[in-house]
């Protein structure tokens, strides 16, 4: 594989590697603190500052030939000027052109000298979107200029990038300094990792061209591509940063293969365990285990994600994986999120184990005093066997005697540094110098599509438990307007009347914590007063955590018919009772966090529903997303028509996942990069380490330490 020659050449891509921004004229100590705080530290940080669009000001649109939404610039002259007060102050200044149609640009932000700038008869240039107004036409905060009739006004000659803010940075001085930082970029020599044959075969520009396509598109340029992200320059650097990634995570697979770990090869206590269970494992449950004991047994650690739908029974493909640990005379740890779900998982185990004369320890924030020293001893000196709990388990006072399979539930929700500090608890030695690290083993009720575990873990094996147990009856799921909402609470009353538990959830997304909780705070008023005589409960995020963890579990021992609920209920509670649930405001909603929620009713014997309850008129997207939910109960089908419809920001949280964000690639539009991405990062890394180390670097840099654990 061609790597790029002469040492000095490489020498001088590294040193701007490491350039600081301090060395920029204009960049002093207050604005490089600015830069920093969005992880801008370095000159290349600023060539991979990329534009999040581009604004066409290459041509002027007659103000009668405007559109609604198609951003535009106009050339007119000021007609009127209204000072205004309604609500809040308000400027509105109407410019008319030579085709004799009236644009009205309306400000809420302005100072007194702008007022006096636009006189009637001035000349105005303005760029923005305009939108229908009341009086027609009207751009909200355009930008603009005033021109002088005396001076020829020339027209830009290329597309105008605009960069994602930077708080206390204007947009015009990081555009400068983006331009210094480009003028100190080095020739293709020095500056390519990508082998040249690999690009001729896309079509695909060098590193230094796609650059400065993307930074100073000239006006001939494929305005839509560019828009879509679909332009070859976007195309070959989206293709190096995701190679970055997915090299960052095989690196890391690598490192992590190089550690030793137990090989746990005896499954007598598990063969056990699935005799004495009350049910028979799936086709697919065994499938996955199968897999789980072929890496269990192998003197290399297991990092294995199970994807499986809610209630597939992945905590019992789990039980088993930790007696072959037990078996072993080592210990097994399994993590949750949250108390309520750590707490259902104990349960399940104790169950099933203790008959077994396995003992299992619990260990939550709620576990003080003395109770909290004899588990302590009990995991300390290895007669807790199997230890359950929250991220009370990474703290510094816990200490496993020899913690042999460390398992984690919903990992999307924990930071990749609680998950190292888990795998960190079983770390020791051979004797003969090298470590330990025990198996881990991560799971997850939130399907994720190939394409984007492809991207996402591609130093984890990933399984699916892609079966339901037989006797789970599929919910009824039903789309109705909110104006039918009086009907519900009838359909509610008659449930509970019968035996029945429901829930409420309500939704208000891209509000903050404290509006969600009121909203759910009145409507659990209101049901309250419509209901009488039926119990109604309230959980929502800003209840703190013992009050909550007291309501759902009042909720799952019966002593209460209705719980009104934010989507905090997402993730594990399991109350068969319930078999009917209402989302409001499903529209404002993922389709992944509506399979989710759906997925806590349906599981007992009983018929449940699924109501899902909208403000119209409903966008086409939403549509979509309802009419999918209505169609299949299948979690992978459900994530890939996600993933289609929104991209891959929902599924995968990028901080949750530690997955560092994309500059430039997006999983859902470049999917079909990622075989191709994985054919070259096992050449590089095979033939070419240190070219792999260096796209590593550019693109990830210190990020790539964390980037999954």
């Amino acid at each position: 594989m061609p790597t790029p020659s002469g040492a000095s050449a490489k020498r001088a891509a590294v040193a701007l590697n490491q350039q600081a921004l301090s060395s920029l004229r204009g960049v002093g100590p207050s604005v490089a603190e600015k830069l920093a705080a969005r992880g801008l530290l370095t000159v290349q940080d600023l060539w991979l500052h990329l534009p999040r669009q581009y604004e066409d000001r290459t041509t002027l649109t007659p103000i009668r030939g405007l559109q609604a939404g198609v951003a535009a610039q106009v050339d007119g002259r000021v007609e009127a000027v209204e000072r205004g007060f309604r609500y809040r102050p308000m400027l509105r200044v109407a410019i008319g052109d030579d085709s004799h149609a009236t644009l009205v640009l309306r400000f809420f932000h302005f100072r007194a000298a702008q007022v006096a700038q636009f006189a009637p008869g001035a000349r105005v240039r303005c760029y923005g979107t305009p939108r229908l107004g009341q009086h027609g036409l009207e751009m909200v905060h355009p930008s603009y200029r005033l021109l002088d009739d005396a001076v020829e006004a020339e027209l830009g000659s290329a597309l105008d990038p605009v960069y994602p803010a930077i708080e206390g940075v204007g947009p015009a001085s990081l555009r400068k300094l983006i331009g210094l930082a480009l003028e100190r970029l080095p020739q293709d020599d020095s500056l390519e990792l990508l082998p040249a044959a690999l690009r001729d075969s896309l079509r695909l520009p060098s590193l230094r061209e796609a650059l400065l396509t993307v930074h100073r598109p000239q006006a001939g340029e494929d305005i839509a591509a560019l828009l879509a992200g679909r332009h070859p320059a976007q195309r070959r650097l989206a293709l190096e940063e995701l190679l970055a990634h997915h090299l960052s995570l095989r690196r890391q697979r690598l490192a992590q293969q190089a550690h030793a770990a137990p090989a746990l090869r005896k499954a007598t206590l598990a063969a056990k365990l699935r005799k004495a269970l009350p049910f028979r494992l799936t086709g697919a449950q065994q499938r996955v285990f199968d897999e789980i004991h072929a890496d269990l047994g192998k003197p290399t650690p297991m990092l294995r994600l199970v994807q499986g739908d809610v209630g597939s029974g992945k905590t019992v493909v789990a039980a088993l994986a930790a007696m072959q640990a037990v078996e072993a005379g080592q210990q097994a740890a399994l993590m949750a999120p949250t108390e309520l779900l750590a707490e259902q998982h104990l349960n399940n185990l104790r169950g099933w184990l203790e008959p077994l004369g396995v003992r299992v320890a619990w260990l939550a924030g709620k576990v003080t005093g003395k109770a909290r020293s004899k588990v302590l001893e009990e995991v300390a000196s290895g007669a807790a066997q199997v230890v359950v709990g929250t991220h009370a388990l990474m703290q510094e006072g816990v200490a496993f005697n020899d913690l042999a399979l460390a398992i984690v539930d919903e990992q999307h929700r924990f930071g990749v540094h609680q998950r190292l500090a888990l795998r960190d608890k079983g770390t020791g030695g051979t004797g003969n110098g090298d470590s330990i690290v025990p198996h881990q083993l991560v799971m997850t009720a939130t399907p994720i599509p190939r394409t984007l575990a492809m991207a996402a873990y591609a130093d984890l094996d990933v399984s699916a438990i892609d079966e339901l147990p037989p006797g789970r009856t599929p919910v009824q799921t039903v789309a109705l307007s909110a104006e039918r909402r009086p009907e519900l609470v009838e359909r509610i009353r008659t449930a509970c009347a019968e035996g029945r538990q429901a829930y409420w959830v309500c939704t208000l997304i891209d509000d903050s914590d404290e509006v969600v909780a009121q909203a759910a705070q009145s409507t659990f008023e209101e049901l309250s007063k419509q209901l009488g005589k039926l119990r109604v409960g309230l959980v929502h995020g800003r209840m703190k955590a013992a009050a909550k963890q007291a309501t759902m579990r009042a909720f799952k021992e019966g002593a209460i018919d209705l719980l009104v609920a934010t989507t905090v209920i997402e993730v594990g509670v399991d109350v068969p009772n319930a078999s009917l649930m209402i989302i409001e405001n499903a529209e404002r909603l993922g389709l992944a966090q509506l399979h989710q929620l759906r997925g806590r009713v349906g599981r007992g014997s009983a018929a449940s529903s699924c109501v899902l309850l909208y403000q119209s008129p409903l966008s086409q997207l939403a549509k979509q997303r309802l009419e999918t939910m209505r169609q299949t109960h299948d979690g992978f089908v459900i994530a890939e028509k996600d993933l289609e419809l929104r991209g891959p920001g929902e599924l995968l949280g990028t901080r949750q996942t530690g997955l560092a964000g994309f500059r430039v690639a997006d999983l859902a539009r470049d999917a079909d990069l990622l075989p191709l991405v994985q054919q070259v990062g096992a050449q590089l890394l095979a033939q070419a380490p240190d070219v792999a180390e260096r796209i590593i670097a550019r693109w990830v840099g210190g990020a790539a330490r964390y980037a999954s654990a």
